[in-house]
């Protein structure tokens, strides 16, 4: 079991969800009988705590973390077929869609032309590229001066139309965030008009790979007003992916509540090997190294020697942090937006949760938006009272898109005890893509960049 520390007058409770720690007779024993004992194999906790929260959290959300258990077995011992079908697939689509098609690709094969796709290509897409092969934004060219020129003083329709510009962007650079970086560059430059920053593949410590993706864009290389943060979010065939989005585990911060453990270790904030280095990086050292140095700079030596040298400052919270000071800095009269769908989408709204934490008022200060599409849960409902001054006033700017049929937004799966809970509006649309939920406050009233 891992050990605690105390960091900065800091004790650490946590919950770990090992599927792999227990075998299918402990599972049906849990799930079927109730038996705790048996639930309590798969679980561990703070040395200080354990057996009573073990216990505790075994009894009181056995359906829940049984879900969790099935489903990340299910998902871990389908982890190299969804490898090799996701391979297959994208290089199906793409063998196609350059080829013109199947009748193109026999026309080719005759005459020896076939044209073989290659991987970080700015034309090799992604399966949900392929599938979706929208890329031009609503109204895209009148963008900046839309938003530049907004106010409260614009009519109803005028507001509605700058709502509906950021909500596109935002939108189209969650699904472009699924490609790498050489298409990302290619459609914002060439098809948005907008000014490439960077494309970004951070370290997870925990799943011991580059997993994380985002990128940055701002609307213009000179003078900006408008800088973009998007993250990557669950890739269809990426079965790490969808066990973080199934996982139960998680960590409390006094402050600020229970959140999501994968969610974190994506972001690059800890790994549950160590539970020590969620301290480090939340309220201890870590953080404070980090923030004395610069994007180039070697980090010193932290204790955290698990994390392999030149992957330090790679981790998704920094390496993005770090280049939204430097932008915000050049370009004065910026304002940022943090957008992500599925899995992006819990890591968009998680940075800004973790800049308040570390104090970064002054980047939280030009915060303009974060836009989410299809979102999970990334805590307890204490995070929403946390984040509520920062995100509701003076006027909303945390805004997530329910779709119906979505999964994605209902995990983990909350029961009536515990507290995993979404905050912030939510604007829900039915199986017929109808807004189900309006907000009553407009985003125009804080787009006002001069």
């Amino acid at each position: 079991m891992a050990s605690t520390s105390n960091v900065d007058d800091f004790d650490s409770r946590y919950l770990i969800v090992h599927p792999e720690n227990g075998g299918m007779v402990d599972l049906l024993r849990y799930l079927l009988l109730g038996d705790i004992s048996s639930g309590v194999k798969f679980l561990e906790a703070e040395a200080e705590a354990v057996p009573v929260l073990v216990v505790e959290e075994a009894a009181d959300h056995r359906w829940v973390i049984a879900v969790s258990i099935i489903a990340r077995k299910i998902i871990g011992f389908l982890a190299k077929p969804m490898e090799y079908t996701g391979f297959v697939v994208d290089f199906t689509l793409n063998l196609l869609s350059q080829n013109g098609n199947i009748f193109g690709l026999l026309y080719s094969l005759l005459h020896g032309k076939v044209v073989i796709p290659r991987r970080g290509t700015e034309t090799f897409l992604s399966t949900i590229g392929q599938l979706d092969g929208r890329i031009d934004l609503y109204k895209g060219q009148y963008l900046t001066e839309q938003l530049r020129y907004s106010d409260v003083g614009q009519s109803g329709i005028e507001m509605e139309l700058v709502n509906r510009i950021l909500m596109d962007l935002c939108i189209m650079a969650s699904k472009l965030a699924y490609e790498n970086a050489e298409v990302v560059r290619n459609v914002v430059v060439d098809h948005w008009k907008m000014h490439f920053v960077d494309f970004y593949n951070c370290w997870n410590d925990f799943e011991k790979e580059m997993s994380t993706q985002v990128f940055i864009l701002t609307d213009k290389p000179k003078d900006a007003t408008l800088i973009l943060i998007s993250f990557r979010g669950t890739e269809p065939f990426d079965a790490d992916d969808w066990c973080t989005d199934f996982d139960y585990s998680w960590y409390e911060i006094p402050k600020l509540g229970k959140v999501h453990m994968g969610f974190l270790e994506a972001l690059g904030l800890g790994n549950r090997a160590d539970t020590v280095t969620f301290q480090n990086h939340l309220l201890g050292k870590e953080a404070k190294f980090r923030d004395r140095s610069s994007d180039s700079e070697e980090l010193p030596s932290t204790g955290n020697d698990c994390i392999p040298p030149g992957k330090m400052e790679l981790t998704a919270y920094y390496a993005v942090k770090n280049k939204l000071k430097s932008l915000l800095e050049e370009h004065k009269k910026a304002k940022f937006v943090v957008t992500g769908h599925s899995l992006g989408g819990a890591l968009a709204i998680l940075f800004p949760t973790v800049l308040v934490l570390h104090d970064e008022m002054e980047i939280m200060h030009s915060l303009l938006g974060v836009y989410t599409f299809g979102q999970p849960r990334i805590g307890n409902e204490r995070i929403g009272r946390f984040m509520k001054a920062h995100l509701e006033s003076p006027v909303q700017k945390y805004f997530r898109v329910v779709y119906c049929n979505d999964m994605v937004p209902r995990l983990p799966y909350d029961d009536k005890t515990f507290s995993y809970k979404h905050f912030g509006v939510c604007l829900f649309y039915n199986s017929c893509y109808i807004e189900q939920v309006r907000i009553l406050l407009s985003v125009s009233t804080f787009l006002t960049f001069t």
